[in-house]
C-alpha cells in the first residue's frame, strides 16, 4: 500500500493507546478521532470558551473568528463558491431535513413527485416521506439490481416534469455501492431537477467539489470523517438558501425583531439559531486539516485494496453470502452467515476484540429487498490493515464451524 502506512496513522489516534488489540471494523457508524482533534476540542474549552456573534470581549472575538475561519475552510474544501454558502448543523440528517421542510415543502403539491434511491439511509428517506405525506405528492424510489447498482435506464425514464427533488447518496452506508452521483446531477439538472447528495459515507474518502459537480445541497456529518460527534455541514447554492425560511427560531439567527413582525439574518446565520456545536466547529476544521495533509490517491487505493482483500477472503468461508456486489463499491462489505443472526456474530467477535456493526444499518427497506433481517458490516478507514481483515476472516470460519 504505497503512500499510506495505516500501522503509523493508527498511532495518531490516541483510543488505540487504550485499546492496542481492538480491530475497529465499524467506521461507516462512526470514526475514531485523532490526537490533533482531541486536542483542539480540548484547547477551545480550556483556552477559549466563549459565546460567538454576540460578544466584544476578546474570548467572544477570538472564538468568533475561530467558527468562521472554519466556514471558510470547509466551503474551499468543498469547492463551494464561499462560505456563504456553508451552513452548520448537528449532521447529514439535520441538513437534509432542513432542506425537506424548508426548500422542498414550499414548492411540492398535490400530485408532484420526488425521487429517492432503493439503498437511501432513512435520514436520506424520511424527511421526503414525510414531505410527500404533508403535501399530497409522491415519493418515487429509483430500483436497483440484486448486486446492488442503481437501474440507470429507470432513472432516466423517471425525470419528468414532476419530479419537484432528486436526494441521492454518493455511497451506500449498507451495501458499499458507489452511486454515480456526478452523471446523476448532470440528468437531473438538464430537466430543471434540484439535486441533494448525502456525502455521510463519501467525504471522508473521496474528492468532493460541489461547484464543479453543480450539485444543489450536498449534506455530511463530522463524526464520520475523523471529527467530533454532533456536528456537519449543509451545502446550498447561494440562491437556494436565500430563498428558503428558517426551520429553527431564536437568538442570533434574526435581522430585526418586534412583537409583530421579525426579519431574518442572511444565510448562512439565519439556519444556526441559538448557540451552536462552537467547540464541535473548531473540531471538525481540525479534522479537515487531518484529512487535508494525507495523499487522498493513497487513502482511496489502501481502502479499495482493504475491501477487495476483504471480500476475497470472506468469500472463501462456506455459508458466506455477501449483500451487495456491485462493480463499484467502497470499503464497507455486508453479509450474511448461513445458520447465524448477525447480532450473533458480532457477539462473537466482539469477544475476540473485533468490532462490527450488526442490524438493518438505518436501511430498512434494503433488507426487506434482500429478504433478510439484516447483515454484519465491516467498514475500513485509513487505520485498519490487512491483518485486521485477515483477524476477521479467521474469527468468520471459528463462528461457522460453531454454528454449523
Amino acid at each position: 500500500m504505497p503512500g499510506l502506512a495505516p500501522l503509523e496513522i493508527r498511532q495518531q489516534f490516541p483510543l488505540f493507546f487504550h485499546h492496542p488489540e481492538l480491530a475497529y471494523l465499524d467506521n461507516a457508524a462512526t470514526t475514531q478521532k485523532p490526537r490533533m482533534v482531541v486536542e483542539a476540542l480540548t484547547a477551545f474549552y480550556e483556552k477559549q470558551n466563549a459565546n460567538i456573534h454576540r460578544g466584544i470581549y476578546g474570548l467572544s472575538a477570538r472564538a468568533t473568528q475561530q467558527y468562521e475561519q472554519v466556514r471558510a475552510k470547509i466551503a474551499e474544501w468543498l469547492g463551494a463558491a464561499g462560505p456563504g454558502n456553508i451552513v452548520f448543523t448537528s449532521g447529514t440528517t439535520a441538513g437534509i431535513n432542513l432542506v425537506a421542510r424548508s426548500f422542498l415543502e414550499p414548492r411540492l403539491h398535490a400530485g408532484d413527485e420526488v425521487l429517492i434511491t432503493a439503498m437511501e439511509h432513512h435520514a436520506n428517506l424520511i424527511p421526503w416521506q414525510m414531505a410527500c405525506r404533508r403535501k399530497g405528492a409522491k415519493l418515487c424510489v429509483i430500483p436497483m439490481s440484486r448486486a446492488g447498482e442503481l437501474d440507470m435506464g429507470a432513472f432516466r425514464e423517471m425525470l419528468s416534469g414532476r419530479v419537484k427533488m432528486l436526494a441521492v447518496t454518493q455511497v451506500s452506508n449498507t451495501l458499499g455501492t458507489i452511486n454515480p452521483v456526478e452523471e446523476m446531477i448532470g440528468l437531473a439538472q438538464r430537466k430543471g431537477i434540484p439535486v441533494l447528495v448525502d456525502g455521510a459515507q463519501s467525504a471522508a474518502h473521496f474528492a468532493v467539489n460541489v461547484g464543479a459537480w453543480g450539485v444543489d445541497f450536498f449534506a455530511f456529518s463530522g463524526h464520520k470523517l475523523y471529527g467530533p460527534t454532533g456536528i456537519g455541514i449543509l451545502y446550498g447554492k447561494e440562491e437556494h438558501l436565500y430563498a428558503m425560511e428558517p426551520a429553527n427560531f431564536g437568538g442570533d439567527m434574526v435581522r430585526n425583531v418586534t412583537f409583530e413582525e421579525t426579519t431574518f439574518a442572511p444565510p448562512p446565520q439565519r439556519f444556526e439559531a441559538g448557540t451552536t456545536h462552537i467547540a464541535g466547529v473548531i473540531g471538525l476544521g481540525s479534522a479537515v486539516d487531518f484529512i487535508r495533509q494525507l495523499d487522498t490517491p493513497a487513502v482511496q487505493a489502501h481502502l479499495k485494496e482493504l475491501g477487495q482483500y476483504a471480500r476475497a477472503l470472506l468469500a472463501e468461508i462456506p455459508g458466506l453470502h455477501f449483500v451487495g456486489e456491485a462493480h463499484q463499491s467502497s470499503a464497507i462489505v455486508s453479509f450474511v452467515l448461513d445458520k447465524a443472526h448477525p447480532h450473533d456474530v458480532a457477539t462473537f467477535l466482539s469477544a475476540e476484540n473485533i468490532a462490527v456493526r450488526a442490524g438493518h444499518h438505518c436501511t430498512q427497506p434494503i433488507m426487506d429487498f434482500f429478504g433478510i433481517p439484516g447483515t454484519t458490516r465491516a467498514s475500513f478507514a485509513i487505520y485498519n490493515s490487512r491483518e485486521e481483515v485477515e483477524r476477521l476472516a479467521a474469527q468468520l470460519r471459528e463462528i461457522q464451524k460453531f454454528f454449523a
